[in-house]
C-alpha cells in the first residue's frame, strides 16, 4: 500500500494566510484609488470625494477598489469571528462591510450635484454614511482585544483608531458644509471635503489591515 510523502500533501501552513489576503486587497484598493486620481487631472482630490471619480476616466477603478475593500473587510469579519472577538465590534465591522459593498455597487453622481442627487447617489450616500461611522466604533470596541492579541501592533492600532475618529468627525463637518454651500474653504479651494475623506478612508483601510494581522493566529499572520 502506497503512502503519500509529506511533500505531496497540502498543509494549512502552505496556503496563503487570510490576513495576507486582506492586506493585499487593501493595498490593491489603495493603488486603484491613487490611479484614478492620477488619471483624472480635471478633478481635484482636495475638493472631490473618491466616489465621484467613478464618472471620470477609468471609473471602474473606483468601483473595483470599493469592492476589494468590502471583500477584505468581509474576510476580516470572518477572522474576528473565528478568533472570538467581541460581538459588538464584529457587528460594527459588518455594518462597515455592507455599507462599502452597497456604495460600490451603486455609483455616486458626477461632481457638482450635491443638491440634486440621483436615486443611485442617494443609495450610495445612505450606505456610505453608516459605514464611515461604524468603522471608528469598531476600532474602539475591538482595540483592547486586538492589542492583547498582538501587543506589538498596539501603537499602530491606537494611531489608526485616533486618526479614524478625528478625521471622520472633520469629514462630517465638511459634508454638512458642502451640502449647505461650501463656506469652510478658501476663495481658491471652496471645500476640503475630498482631502478629508481620503484621510478618513485611509485611516479606515489602515485599521482593517492592522486588525486582520492582529486577529489572525500566529501561523496565519501576514
Amino acid at each position: 500500500m502506497q503512502t503519500r510523502s509529506p511533500s505531496s500533501t497540502t498543509s494549512p501552513s502552505s496556503l496563503i494566510p487570510p490576513s495576507s489576503v486582506v492586506v493585499t486587497g487593501i493595498g490593491a484598493a489603495v493603488a486603484g484609488i491613487v490611479a484614478a486620481d492620477l488619471l483624472n487631472p480635471g478633478y481635484s482630490p482636495v475638493t472631490e470625494v473618491i466616489s465621484r471619480y467613478v464618472n471620470g476616466t477609468a471609473g471602474w477603478l473606483v468601483t473595483t477598489a470599493l469592492l476589494l475593500v468590502a471583500g477584505a473587510s468581509g474576510l476580516l469579519l470572518a477572522l474576528l469571528r473565528r478568533a472570538g472577538a467581541p460581538r459588538a465590534g464584529r457587528w460594527a465591522v459588518a455594518v462597515w462591510t455592507v455599507g462599502v459593498l452597497v456604495a460600490g455597487v451603486f455609483p455616486a453622481d458626477p461632481p457638482g450635484r450635491w443638491s440634486r442627487p440621483s436615486t443611485s447617489d442617494l443609495v450610495h450616500g445612505t450606505a456610505a454614511a453608516p459605514a464611515f461611522l461604524a468603522l471608528p466604533v469598531a476600532a474602539l470596541l475591538l482595540h483592547r482585544w486586538l492589542a492583547r492579541r498582538r501587543p506589538g501592533a498596539a501603537r499602530l492600532l491606537r494611531a489608526a483608531l485616533v486618526a479614524s475618529w478625528v478625521s471622520t468627525a472633520v469629514l462630517l463637518v465638511c459634508l454638512v458644509d458642502v451640502m449647505d454651500g461650501p463656506s469652510l474653504g478658501t476663495a481658491a479651494v471652496p471645500t476640503f471635503v475630498g482631502l478629508v475623506e481620503r484621510v478618513a478612508f485611509g485611516a479606515a483601510l489602515a485599521w482593517v489591515a492592522l486588525a486582520a494581522v492582529a486577529a489572525a493566529s500566529p501561523r496565519e499572520r501576514a
